[in-house]
């Protein structure tokens, strides 16, 4: 079955490794055969990895993007995935979702799954935001008394 994707002007996306913009009007495309697809919303640059659950998602999408390195990222994906469960085993649902379309050769199914796992993280360091600053309050409080 054909897939049809909305390409607004100035968008950009990457079909099989070529980054394509739209440098016209709004326009549709209609891809026939199997083709790995990323739009600009989906992809992530090796700048913007400055967190865990970023890294293991950038690693993951170059093992979609570059079929001839995929288990090369895989195996790096794999290990961030590790380490990362590691430090926050409340991930560990959404990783072994991943781990499952990963098995089932489903990359970017997990690439969705991962935007959950980056959800996570972002929830992950909200909290211990928020447990840094209660004990600062307590141990200011502490102090002037």
């Amino acid at each position: 079955m054909p897939l049809k994707l909305d390409f607004k002007a100035g968008d950009k996306m990457i079909i099989n490794g070529a980054v394509i913009e739209n440098i016209g009007n709004n326009s549709s495309l209609l891809i026939h055969n199997e083709a790995a697809i990323l739009r600009e919303k989906e992809i992530i640059s090796e700048a913007e990895t400055a967190t865990p659950a970023s890294r293991i998602y950038f690693s993951l999408q170059c093992a979609y993007m570059f079929p001839d390195k995929k288990e090369h990222y895989i195996s790096v994906f794999r290990e961030l995935l590790n380490d990362y469960l590691e430090a926050a085993p409340s991930g560990k649902e959404i990783g072994s979702q991943i781990l499952v379309q990963i098995d089932k050769k489903r990359i970017y199914n997990a690439l969705k799954l991962t935007q959950k796992l980056i959800g996570h993280e972002i929830e992950v360091f909200k909290r211990m935001n928020e447990d840094i600053e209660s004990e600062y309050e307590l141990q200011s409080v502490k102090e002037a008394d």
